[in-house]
Parts: C-alpha cells; structure tokens; sequence
C-alpha cells in the first residue's frame, strides 16, 4: 500500500486552484449576465420600435381608410372633386397590412397576428377595389344623382366589415407587444439578479483573496523580516525561520543561509581588522625608525656639509700650497704623487657636494609655485654662460609651459641636462640643444635633444643610478650623480624619466614628464610662428636660450 502523495503547499499551486475557481465561477455568472442582458435589449427593441411602429403604421392606415370612405360618401353626395382627395391619398399610399406585418418579421410574428393582417389586407384591398374604385368611376361619367341607395348601402356594409378585420389586426398588435412587454419584465429581473449575485460573489472572492494573501504571503513574509530585522539589529546569532508557502520557506532559508555566510564574513573581516591594527602598528613603528632615519640623515648631512668638508679644505689648500712652494724642486715623481693628491682632494670635494645636493632634493621646503619652463631654462644656461660660449653651443626651445613645482629644483634639472650635452659633445661638430614639450592627457611630456656622442641603448637604465658612470675620469669629468640626480627630482614632481634612442641615430634624447596641475593651458606646440620644428636642425635661439 502506497502513501498518499502529499499536496502541495506552494503559493504558486494555492493561487491556481483558488483563482481557477473563482474565475470560472465568475465567468459563468458573467455569461448569464451577458445573455440576459442580450435578450432583454431584444425585447426593449421589439417593444419600444418594432411594435410600437408597427402599430403607429396601422392605426395610420386605419385613419386613412376611414378618411377614404368619408370623402367618397360626400363625392357621392356632392359630386366635388375636393371631397375626393382623402380617398385619393389612400390610393396613392398603398394601404398593405401584409407590409406592416413584414416589417416586424424578425421579433417573430405569431400566426394570429399573419392571419389578422392578410383579412385586414383582403378588406381593405375588396373594398377600394370591388366598391370604391367603380363608384368613383361611375360619378365620374353619370354625375352624383346615379349612384342608387342600394350602393350606398352595399358599400356601407362592406366598409363595416373593413373596420372590424383592421381593429382586430391592431387587437393582435397590442397583445402581441404586452406579451413580449412581460418577457421583457422578466429579462430584466433576471439580468438583476444576476448582477446583484455577481457582485455579492465578487466581494466575497475579494474579501477570501485578502485573507488568503494575507495567511499565504503577508504573515510569512512579516515572520521572515521579523527575524531579518532583529538580524540586522545586530543579532547575527539569530535564526532565519522558514515558514509559510514553498516559496515563502526558499526565500527564508536563502536569508538564513545568507547570514551564516554573512556571520563567516564578519568574522573574517575582525581578523583581518586584527591583522590591519597589528599591521599598522608594525607601520607605526617603521614610520618612527625611518624618522629617526631621516633625522640621522640630516645630521649625516649637516656633518658632510661642515665638519667633513673642513679637514678636506685644509687637505687640499695646504697640497697646493706644497705643489705651488716646491713644485719642479722635487723629482718628476713626487710631481705626479702631489698632482693625484691635489686631484683627489677637489674630487673629493665635489662628491661631497653632489651628494649633499641629491639627499636635499625635496627636503629644502622650498615653495611649490607656478614655475615657467622657459624662465628656468633660461636661468640654468645663464649658469652653464661660460662653457657655452666656450664651446659655442647652440641651445633653443620650443615655447614651454607653467607647471607647479619647485624653481630651483627645475632650474638645476635643466642645468644638468643642458650641461651633460654640452660636457658629451662630439668633437667634429657644434653643440646643438633643443628643448621640446607636448600635452600627453594630464601631463606634459618635455625633451632634451642634443647631437653629441650620445648614449649606447643598453645602458639607457644604468645611466640613472647614482655613481654610475659610462666614461673614465681623465676622458670626461664628473661625479656620476647628474642624472640620478635629475631622475630624483622629476619622481619628486611625480613624474617619469627615460632616454629615447634619436630616429636618425645622432645624439641623445632624454624625456621625461610632469603632471599638469593647472587649469588648463593651450599646448605650445612648434607651430607658432617663429618656433623651431626640428629640435636639432634649426640652430637659432629662442627667448630664453643662451647661443
């Protein structure tokens, strides 16, 4: 023996059956409504049109016949012509009972009222023809005395027999139209009644739909945001319960399962809120010793800077004062020791310097201002006037931007670079130094070409690191900090750095960016009148420029 299948308690197969119900319920109420309604319109018509105009009609014809046989009697008596237009309006017309008849034939005529209406027909048509029509004709041609009492009398029983088959014609009319005028009555009772049960039947399906949304959907619904609202509230230990239609329960323990994953979730975010807090500690505590770092720094610069440029001051003075008293005194030798210790004392010093120069990049607490590119240009080839002019270099720009940044940082970032072309150019040609800048979405993008020795590509990275140098100390002099020190101070302005081989293979291109923080500004282009197009092949100074 097998188990009962059990019903099913979703909310979607409860709706169903109960609208399916309801629904056909209503529609059969609503059909009988609407069929009631049809026959009683049917029977409004029939009565209220077909037959009210039916026997208008009638009576009408039954006027003009008895009109017929008043004007013929006084032609017969008389003898005028005038008396003769009653009858002859008839005439004309057609009186036909069978018409009037006809014209009702859809209401569905009994077979009384056919039977009524043909003797009508048969009456009225003898009389005007088998008596009126000859007595006419026969005054017309012998004059009113011929007409004898005996006609006047036949024609006066004939006509009594006209009145009695019409007034019964219209007898059956008027019952005809009282009877449907009941069926009528009854159509309309009926039609409301239905109405009235359709609508007592639509205010009870509303009032059991309410209660039954509100058993089925409502107080689940509510049961389950009771308990999402105490979840929220801060109770995550707080069960989800399902209860309620199979959709109701689905939708509950998606919630419940939602807040174990959410109670999982926040206790992963509390561990990794521990680890954060240790993590910043950590931070904390790093911060400080880089502080401490920085501060350390600082004295190692300030040490650099006095205590031991001092010593190496006196190192070198008092070399050169021994190479300058006996110099050529000694052997060729002791020349040469003397030389290196002269040389290595100023190299010594200019490290020192240099490097005191790259640690202050962005720590001086200079102001950050609007800084014009081309003033700054100006301003380091003024200080790099002697080994232009020495050399006859040839430095231009194209019109440069105002950027934010730091005046003396840019002006030595120009210095540097315009001094490493001039200090690295070829010996068979004059130095030539272009400085360029374009718009790249929200920064400008500035270079600096020249068209001397250049740099090989592999060590377009090394070039950047500082004590990196490419050249030996008696070929080219330096300290091998420049570019660090350039690279420095453009991330200080954050930006980028980077060297681009030349399209024709001549020379050096060193690029490099800075963010623009203006508003925004026409891009310089070299379009403008008067600005060089190739940044080495249009040797001719610009305002600025030093040639």
């Amino acid at each position: 023996m097998t188990a009962a299948q059990p019903q099913s308690t979703s909310l979607r197969h409860r709706l169903r059956r109960l609208l399916v119900g309801t629904g056909t319920f209503l529609a059969v109420l609503v059909a009988l409504a609407a069929v009631a309604f049809a026959q009683q319109v049917q029977r409004q018509d029939a009565v209220t049109q077909d037959l009210f105009n039916a026997i208008v009609a009638s009576d009408g014809a039954y006027i003009r016949l008895i009109d017929a046989e008043t004007g013929l009697r006084g032609y017969a008596i008389t003898g005028e012509r005038a008396s003769l237009a009653p009858y002859e309006d008839a005439v004309a017309s057609g009186i036909s009972f069978d018409a009037i008849v006809d014209a009702i034939d859809r209401v569905g005529v009994a077979p009384s009222v056919l039977e009524a209406a043909s003797r009508a027909d048969r009456s009225a048509r003898a009389w005007l023809e088998d008596y009126a029509a000859p007595l006419v004709a026969q005054i017309e041609a012998d004059g009113p005395q011929s007409v004898q009492p005996g006609q006047v009398d036949r024609g006066q029983e004939q006509f009594d027999q006209v009145r009695l088959d019409v007034a019964a014609f219209v007898d059956e009319l008027r019952e005809m139209r009282e009877g449907i005028s009941a069926e009528l009555t009854s159509w309309t009772r009926a039609a409301s009644t239905v109405v009235g049960v359709l609508a007592v039947v639509a205010v009870t399906v509303g009032v059991v739909l309410w209660f039954a949304l509100r058993r089925w959907v409502v107080e689940p619904l509510e049961s389950v945001a009771h308990d999402v609202r105490q979840v929220a509230s801060g109770e995550l230990g707080h069960a989800v319960r399902a209860e309620g239609p199979d959709e109701v329960v689905a939708m509950a323990r998606d919630v419940e399962l939602m807040r174990v994953a959410l109670v999982d979730q926040v206790r992963s975010v509390e561990t990794a809120r521990a680890e954060v807090e240790d993590a910043h500690a950590r931070l904390a505590e790093r911060a400080e010793e880089l502080h401490r770092s920085n501060r350390d720094l600082e004295q190692f610069a300030y040490v650099a800077s006095h205590d031991l440029q001092e010593p190496l001051r006196k190192v070198a003075s008092f070399t050169q004062l021994l190479q300058k008293r006996y110099g050529g005194q000694l052997d060729e030798r002791a020349d040469q020791y003397i030389d290196f210790a002269v040389d290595g004392a100023k190299r010594m010093q200019r490290l020192i310097q240099d490097l005191l120069g790259f640690s202050r990049v962005g720590r001086t607490g200079t102001e950050v201002v609007d800084v014009d590119l081309a003033a700054a240009l100006a301003t380091a080839t003024d200080q790099l006037s002697e080994a232009i002019e020495e050399t006859g270099a040839v430095v231009t720009h194209d019109p440069l931007p105002t950027v934010r940044g730091e005046q003396p940082l840019l002006v030595q970032l120009f210095q540097n670079l315009v001094g490493n072309a001039v200090k690295f150019r070829s010996p068979d040609r004059t130095p030539l130094v272009h400085v360029s800048a374009r718009r790249v979405t929200d920064a400008w993008e500035l270079v600096c070409a020249d068209n001397g020795i250049g740099i090989d590509e592999q060590y377009a990275e090394r070039v950047f690191v500082i004590f990196q140098r490419l050249h030996a100390k008696d070929v080219y002099d330096g300290t091998g900090i420049g570019l660090a020190l350039c690279k420095k101070i453009v991330e200080f302005h954050r930006g980028t750095i980077w060297i681009e081989q030349p399209a024709d293979g001549v020379g050096t291109r060193i690029c490099w960016t800075i963010p623009d923080e203006r508003p925004e500004q026409p891009s310089p282009t070299g379009d403008q009148p008067g600005a060089p197009q190739d940044p080495i092949g249009a040797p001719r100074a610009q305002d600025g420029a030093t040639p």
